[in-house]
């Protein structure tokens, strides 16, 4: 992961550098904007959310601010914007976990889709399928084959039941028809630590977490989930290559409680596209692995739709529910 030193560093350039946009409309924002993000201050989308956040506050002339608001694989934060005045200050730094939750729990006090307005995508970071060197197999093939050939004797770890890399996992099973136990573990770091020390044989792990792992070859990465290669890991192959149509990324957007008005919406919109082509603004993030996603608010609603159906029949499929 991005050293806290390094990040801080290059978001200071990225406010120093940023061009004469200036985004602010008449009466907006007339407060500080919180991110609320629902995930540990470090993380990914925390990462995210601080880089485009001191971007947005330059475009703006007010404070964008970060609020980590832990708690329910995201579905606190999530609440927390839905039930927030529509009025731009408040808005949710969403990801892949809002679409999955979407089919995962039972009692969720909110729609995802419906009560909430998509903004911007931000980017996108490929889930790696990483192995132990100690299994004998160099490429998602000769995985396939093994698992064939051994129903049930391999397993794969998670970083919880119904996290990005399980249902990456279970998308995986279900294209290759392979036989695999699932071992759900309490978070990226602990599954790493058993994939490296022999105890489980497969992982869909977080680029940023396994990067130094595979460049040292404690790991060995057979693939990574996106529909190309990563520049990241150049030599290693896309899923694609040998599953066409496989994709299992960790996303990030900005999603506005229902009823914003579309006038915020587009301004927004507008200043993080200009700065995702920004690559001062983007050196951190292109250290963790992550690609631009430009685009327009209904281009952010299609990928939203997409992902929620995706995801939700994998859910569906394997009968994981939570409370």
């Amino acid at each position: 992961m991005l050293r806290r030193r390094k990040f801080v560093q290059f978001a200071a350039l990225a406010i120093a550098a940023s061009a004469n946009h200036v985004f602010a409309l008449r009466g907006y924002p007339n407060r500080p904007v919180y991110l609320i993000v629902g995930f540990s201050p470090g993380g990914n989308t925390d990462i995210v959310a601080r880089t485009v956040g001191r971007w947005l506050s330059q475009q703006f002339r007010q404070s964008f601010i970060v609020e980590n608001h832990i708690g329910a694989a995201t579905n606190l934060a999530t609440e927390k914007v839905v039930r927030a005045a529509p009025d731009g200050c408040t808005l949710l730094v969403a990801s892949a976990a809002n679409a999955i939750n979407a089919a995962l729990y039972r009692n969720l006090k909110f729609n995802f889709i419906r009560d909430t307005v998509p903004i911007a995508m931000i980017v996108s970071t490929p889930l790696v399928m990483c192995v132990n060197p100690a299994l004998p197999v160099r490429s998602v093939s000769e995985f396939v084959a093994r698992a064939t050939a051994e129903p049930g004797r391999l397993n794969f770890a998670s970083s919880g039941l119904g996290s990005p890399p399980h249902v990456a996992a279970e998308l995986f099973k279900m294209m290759t028809a392979v036989d695999m136990m699932h071992i759900a573990y309490r978070g990226d770091a602990e599954a790493i630590a058993d994939l490296i020390g022999g105890r489980v044989h497969l992982y869909f792990a977080t680029l940023p977490g396994a990067m130094g792992f595979i460049r040292s070859g404690a790991l060995r990465a057979l693939a990574v989930g996106a529909a190309e290669r990563s520049p990241s890991l150049p030599d290693v192959p896309a899923m694609t290559e040998f599953l066409p149509g496989y994709e299992a990324t960790i996303w990030n957007g900005l999603n506005a409680p229902k009823n914003t008005p579309d006038d915020i919406v587009l301004q927004i919109n507008r200043a993080v596209n200009v700065g995702l082509s920004d690559p001062i603004l983007m050196a951190p993030l292109t250290e963790l692995g992550a690609r631009a996603l430009p685009g327009s608010p209904d281009d952010y609603a299609r990928f939203l739709a997409a992902e929620t159906v995706k995801w939700g029949r994998i859910v569906d499929s394997i009968g994981a529910r939570l409370e």
